[in-house]
């Protein structure tokens, strides 16, 4: 269930901390993905992971709601990236 202001919104709090572990895990991900085995000191380097699956502890509407408010971009197929401004 949805944590909900009476207006129907989810609270801010709430996106707040799906944000946050959206983010971590991105960077967990990507840490995990450059550390990968078989790749030489001189090959191409880090490809990079842009788009991962949002942490399922937090219903699809947080990840809608992130989207609509511009922080997130859908990439399809239930993966979600950080949107270039968000980077930071």
């Amino acid at each position: 269930m949805v944590e909900q202001q009476q207006g129907g919104s989810i609270l801010p709090e709430m996106l707040k901390n799906a944000l946050k572990a959206f983010k971590k895990r991105l960077k967990l991900t990507a840490l995990d993905d450059d550390s990968s085995l078989g790749r030489g000191p001189f090959s191409s380097g880090a490809k990079g992971i842009y788009a991962i699956q949002p942490p399922n502890q937090f219903p699809r509407e947080v990840w809608e709601e992130l989207c609509r408010q511009g922080k997130l971009r859908d990439s399809g197929h239930g993966m979600y990236e950080l949107v270039k401004a968000e980077l930071g």
